[in-house]
């Protein structure tokens, strides 16, 4: 599966139809159009009312509930392929497995603090591999209910609403999104909230302590990678340090390192690999499908570098 965002453009498709050698598409009836005129051998499956050449989604239900399996999946099959958000010049294929996404994010069950019977609102776009970190696998592993407020363009005010008004409990936001809420007065919605977290940057304090005054609750930063699980974080009931993005999560052993490989109290966060955590990528998928596995040295630079210091 190849999870992709509605704001790709044309040569965007184009060029995740060639490298990831996409043989099916879904996408909504909506979105049909961006599709003319690109590679016509896709089996194509529209949700909602199909256009002509597409098959409809709804027709699943027209065939029997019972379902044989005709091989076994294994653990270290591929499962998952996401583009990288682009910081080279065009964006890597992470290959993930169904083992390293599923089991790999217990480690980001655990920074989020996630119990059975929560609601859980993560805020992300589908292509970022964050909404498959918080959106499924994290609540899918906890037994918790996984909470939607679709909304076409976000409004923070709407999305504070649908908080309040369904028992929301745990949230997870990126800063954009904190800085958003912040601007309305969060004190004039009761909310259920137990535990609230951030990711994809940094969250400035000044954010967190007006969260703290309004709610009673500290806003929780951890980081992780397209490539990886949920890496470093403050999990719940540790004291959050301002600029700090905490501790090594469990099922990773993580070093700063200089670019020397000498130790640093600052420096690149590096995965050790021995053992090989379970929530690593088996590799990059090049041009020609093959696939170029992560380091074996003992140590290895991660994918990319985070700039702040860490608690190791």
């Amino acid at each position: 599966m190849i999870p992709a965002t509605t704001l790709l453009t044309r040569t965007d498709l184009r060029d995740r139809f060639a490298r990831g050698r996409v043989r099916n598409l879904i996408a909504t009836a909506g979105d049909a159009e961006k599709f003319e005129g690109l590679d016509p051998g896709l089996t194509r499956i529209a949700v909602g009312d199909a256009p002509a050449g597409w098959h409809r989604y709804d027709d699943l239900m027209s065939f029997p509930s019972a379902f044989l399996p005709n091989g076994e999946t294994r653990a270290s099959d591929p499962l998952l392929l996401y583009f990288t958000s682009g910081t080279t010049a065009r964006p890597k294929l992470v290959l993930h497995s169904h083992q390293s996404y599923p089991v790999g994010h217990l480690s980001t069950l655990y920074v989020l603090g996630l119990l059975p019977g929560d609601v859980h609102l993560n805020i992300s776009s589908p292509d970022w591999a964050k909404h498959a970190y918080s959106c499924f696998f994290a609540p899918w592993n906890a037994a918790a209910t996984v909470f939607v407020a679709n909304q076409r363009r976000f409004g923070a005010r709407g999305m504070l609403d649908a908080i309040a008004a369904n028992g929301v409990t745990t949230l997870c936001a990126p800063p954009t999104v904190w800085r958003m809420f912040v601007q309305e007065d969060l004190k004039t919605w009761k909310v259920s909230l137990r535990e609230v977290c951030s990711a994809g940057e940094p969250l400035n304090p000044e954010v967190i302590e007006q969260v703290q005054a309004a709610w009673g609750l500290t806003v929780r930063d951890f980081y992780g990678q397209t490539e990886t699980t949920s890496q470093v974080g403050n999990p719940p009931g540790m004291a959050v340090k301002p600029g700090s993005m905490g501790l090594a999560l469990p099922g990773y052993r993580i070093r700063t390192l200089e670019e020397d490989d000498s130790e640093a109290g600052e420096g690149e966060v590096c995965i050790e690999l021995d053992p090989r955590p379970t929530g690593l990528m088996l590799g990059y998928q090049q041009e020609d499908a093959s696939l170029r596995r992560s380091a074996p040295a003992s140590i290895a630079s991660a994918m990319s570098p985070f700039a702040m210091a860490t608690d190791t």
